[in-house]
């Protein structure tokens, strides 16, 4: 046991290391939208962009996030709104919007057609509407920052094609969203050479968040659009090895000084989000989720356990407690880099423990095909 335990922490010494050196890797929005330090003024930024906003039963979050968008006042700019059959008041929050504003457009979503799922369908009808140049694809409880499309705007401009992606600051107030929802950038550290996402053609080393993923059209077409993966339940992971096949950019970015969002609002809502996706992030692979698990559970639960056992056995004392501190640093370093409350670090073998369980549900429910419950529909 103490062997073990001494293994266990030399991989966690190692990991704090690549975690080190591998945060600073992902560029900030604000750097790669700026122009000589400044941010220039948006009329000098050739670019259209399309904002479209795919919308299911959203009344809480829609009205918010256009008036965000719309308080960018950016130019060549058009907003598209599908409206997905949703059976709340989401469509009379557009058409507020599109009343007081004529860039505001709400597009009625077509009934789901059998192969599709959801999201992949009302993205497919938006693009078939869009008339920019870029793309912005953003979910309705993305909150925008008066700067944040100018910034976006240029940092495409620079770039000239591909898609940019990237993790906005994320607004948690239940307990399971303090836990859970860091923890998609915490896996993002640990497990990415973010390096690798902007400099290798390998689409293994690609990462995406659907909330915010800007792609030039002509990128778009040239993979064959949402079309290309319509039943894939990690779209935006879709999307982005998508680009990398075709041999187009793809930058990884911290966008959390231009976007918050909050995903959930309460424990059931986080506990559905990461049930469909976990399974299908790690490419359906029963035997990677696993291994995954097995090591969150040795790393960051385990040791915590062995603290009652190492008081009566000393010799077990030191890399307990040393695995037990290292797990709060790491978590501590990441919730910096992404705008948590650094406090929160404490909780880290509840965050593992509570992936863990999230993750082996995620498994099971696609083995014993019950699927998946997300927005009023189910997915197998």
């Amino acid at each position: 046991m103490v062997t073990l335990l001494w293994i266990l922490l030399g991989i966690l010494c190692l990991q704090l290391v690549f975690v080190l050196w591998n945060l600073p890797q992902m560029p900030r929005l604000s750097r790669l939208g700026s122009r000589d330090g400044s941010e220039g003024q948006a009329e000098e930024l050739p670019v259209q962009l399309s904002v479209l906003i795919p919308a299911r039963n959203e009344e809480v979050n829609i009205g918010a996030c256009l008036d965000a968008v719309l308080a960018n006042d950016y130019p060549f700019l058009e907003v598209l709104v599908l409206n997905d059959r949703s059976t709340d008041s989401t469509a009379e929050e557009i058409g507020k919007r599109s009343i007081r504003d004529n860039r505001v457009r709400m597009i009625e979503g077509a009934e789901l057609p059998p192969g599709w799922l959801g999201k992949s369908y009302a993205c497919h009808q938006l693009a078939q509407q869009a008339t920019g140049e870029w793309w912005l694809y953003l979910d309705a409880d993305a909150r925008l920052a008066p700067h944040a499309l100018a910034r976006a705007a240029r940092a495409a401009a620079r770039q000239q094609r591909g898609l940019l992606t990237g993790f906005a600051r994320q607004v948690t107030e239940t307990w399971l969203e303090k836990l859970v929802v860091p923890m998609m950038l915490f896996v993002i550290a640990c497990h990415l050479p973010i390096r690798l996402v902007r400099r290798s053609r390998d689409p293994r080393f690609a990462a995406a968040h659907g909330g915010f993923m800007l792609i030039q059209r002509d990128t778009y077409f040239k993979l064959g659009g949402h079309e290309a993966f319509k039943d894939s339940m990690v779209d935006d992971m879709s999307l982005a090895r998508a680009v990398k096949q075709i041999g187009e950019p793809l930058e990884l970015m911290q966008i959390g000084s231009e976007v918050s969002m909050r995903m959930y609002r309460n424990a059931s809502e986080v506990w559905n989000g990461y049930k469909k996706n976990m399974y299908d992030g790690v490419g359906r692979s029963a035997t990677l989720l696993g291994l995954v698990l097995c090591m969150y559970m040795m790393l960051y639960v385990f040791p915590w356990m062995m603290l009652p056992w190492a008081a009566l056995h000393p010799e077990l004392l030191v890399p307990a407690v040393g695995l037990c501190l290292l797990g709060i640093v790491l978590k501590a370093r990441v919730n910096h880099w992404c705008g948590q409350p650094v406090w929160l670090s404490v909780l880290m073998p509840l965050c593992a423990a509570a992936m863990v369980v999230i993750g082996f549900e995620s498994w099971r429910a696609a083995v014993r095909g019950s699927g998946y419950s997300w927005k009023g529909r189910t997915y197998h």
